[in-house]
């Protein structure tokens, strides 16, 4: 009886240990790799190798079974971790389109052979002291990028903080808000963003100085060419879930959606009409404030996959040739067709201001509003509001 107690306390103590160095190397692994798999494997491990040593404690007449089973056990650890990882690779392999591929130091105003456009000629408006910060979406980057450079002193205006930041819709609008900035450079405001502006006293100022597609677009090698806004809702709204309903192959359909308040989601719930949007793709990520959360997955480009953004941004910062832009209701979108109003998924985009005190704010958006701001606005890419001559 003696011998049994030793036996179990043995184990016991043994099991705490390995138990105790597998969590804290699995923690690591979380850290590091940001991945729960990793973990998985090393506590499935860790598990199988108390086993072992407790039954060669307690059985030690059948050590050679007891070696023959943990070893099936440990190759289909093996086998489960190498499976995985060959998927992995496979989904790596997919072409991804966010916002975090594009690089807009090539867009910075001042640098030496930058992106953004510059006038013929000199600006009629020139700002030295008391200048507005800006910040925007990264689509509209280059665009605002550009009203600096023709405004502005020149200087360094790094990306992240300066007078000149970009950092996206969804933060941009809290800059906005608490009074960080001075103008914005965006979509139209989500109800969430619009209700926080609220609760804060303050009022959003959205001035239209240019227009721009929201376009949906898919694999390149995707049969379907053409939707209409009633099919895109229906399959945003999973109504419609595989591609032969639709004229495609008979595959299930990926709709990849954007980030809550970024500027490409506000526009499509406001393309959805009311109608329910249904949960996005999503992948669990590991934050080291939150713990394990669900990100909505970024859009990766599978031959089942359907995504949105804006004309400018698909077309000339992310240039994949492994997408095409769909036509909706017939029409495709382009310059063209936006400037008719012919494409029906056609907007404004704004300058937003929340009654910053700055003297050049009015001045500035009156600027850009003219001939010279609106040339910008049509030479980066952009279809202007007023004209251009």
């Amino acid at each position: 009886m003696r011998e049994v107690i030793s036996k179990i306390f043995l184990c016991l103590f043994i099991g705490a240990m390995l138990l105790f160095f597998g969590a804290v190397i699995a923690a690591f692994s979380i850290l590091t790799s940001r991945e729960l798999f990793y973990s998985y494997i090393i506590m499935a491990v860790d598990i199988g190798i108390i086993l072992l040593i407790s039954l060669m404690i307690f059985c030690s007449n059948k050590k050679k079974r007891i070696i023959q089973l943990m070893c099936v056990y440990f190759v289909v650890c093996l086998i489960s971790g190498g499976i995985y990882l060959a998927n992995r690779g496979y989904k790596n392999s997919i072409a991804t389109i966010n916002e975090q591929q594009i690089d807009l130091v090539k867009y910075m105003p001042f640098k030496k052979d930058t992106k953004a456009v510059r006038l013929s000629e000199d600006s009629e408006l020139k700002i030295t002291t008391d200048i507005p910060k800006l910040d925007g979406a990264t689509a509209l980057y280059p665009l605002y990028s550009a009203f600096a450079q023709a405004v502005y002193p020149e200087e360094n205006y790094n990306i992240g903080i300066s007078s000149v930041q970009c950092n996206t819709t969804e933060k941009a609008y809290d800059n906005l808000i608490s009074g960080q900035v001075d103008v914005i450079f965006a979509a139209k405001p989500s109800q969430q963003q619009l209700e926080y502006a609220k609760s804060k006293g303050v009022e959003l100022k959205l001035t239209p100085i240019g227009r721009e597609a929201f376009v949906f677009f898919v694999n390149s090698n995707n049969d379907v060419s053409n939707l209409s806004t009633e099919q895109i809702q229906d399959i945003y709204s999973g109504k419609i879930t595989n591609w032969k309903e639709v004229g495609g192959k008979d595959e299930k359909i990926k709709a990849f959606q954007r980030p809550q308040n970024s500027g490409s989601q506000t526009m499509l719930q406001k393309f959805m009409e009311g109608k329910t949007l249904m949960s996005p793709p999503s992948e669990d990520v590991v934050s080291a404030m939150d713990g394990i959360i669900k990100k909505t997955s970024d859009y990766k480009n599978y031959k089942n996959a359907i995504g949105y953004s804006f004309l400018f941004y698909a077309t000339e910062m992310v240039k994949s040739k492994e997408i095409n832009l769909l036509k909706v209701n017939g029409i495709y979108p382009s310059k063209e067709t936006i400037k008719s109003k012919e494409y029906p998924l056609s907007a404004e985009f704004y300058a937003v201001t929340a009654g910053s005190k700055n003297p050049n704010v009015e001045p500035f958006i009156k600027w850009i509003l003219g001939r010279q701001g609106q040339y910008l606005v049509e030479k980066t890419g952009y279809t202007p509001i007023n004209d251009t001559k």
